[in-house]
This record gives structure tokens, sequence and C-alpha cells, in this order.
């Protein structure tokens, strides 16, 4: 049985090959269109205390929340509770 953290960003769950995709498709986002530093990881943070976060992917929407959260114009998905 695996120890994979459920509850963490893909880098912290092991999920080192898909993280290095998520990457790869956040550096291709123009820096126009990306948060600064900061907001990023305030958002992250409000993830990562998410119930819906697993093995850094949302269940409301299937996104890998390092992708979405990085975007200027996206938002957390659950139109219920909305976190950033």
């Amino acid at each position: 049985m695996s120890n994979q953290c459920k509850k963490c960003l893909l880098l912290e769950s092991g999920e080192k090959n898909t993280f290095d995709e998520v990457k790869s498709l956040i550096e291709q986002i123009d820096n126009e269109c990306k948060l600064d530093n900061d907001s990023y990881s305030a958002r992250l943070k409000l993830c990562k205390n998410c119930e819906f976060l697993i093995s850094g992917m949302c269940r409301k929407c299937g996104c890998y929340v390092e992708l979405r959260a990085i975007q200027k114009t996206l938002h957390c998905p659950n139109a219920d509770d909305v976190k950033w």
C-alpha cells in the first residue's frame, strides 16, 4: 500500500513526472497572464486546505491546482465555497 499524501500538491505527493509536465505548461503561459509569486502561493495554500484537493488535482473540476492557480483570470471552481 502506498503512503502518498492525498492532501498535497503534485510535487509533495511524489508525482514528480506530472509536476514537471505541469511546470513546463506554466512556463509557457505569458507572464502578463500569471499572478505574482505571493498571490500564487496564497492560492495554493488555500487549495492545500480544501477538501477537494487530492494528489495535486481539484476534484471539483479535474484541474491540476498549480496550473489553474497561477492564471490571473481563473478562479476557484468550487461554486459552493469559492476560495480565490
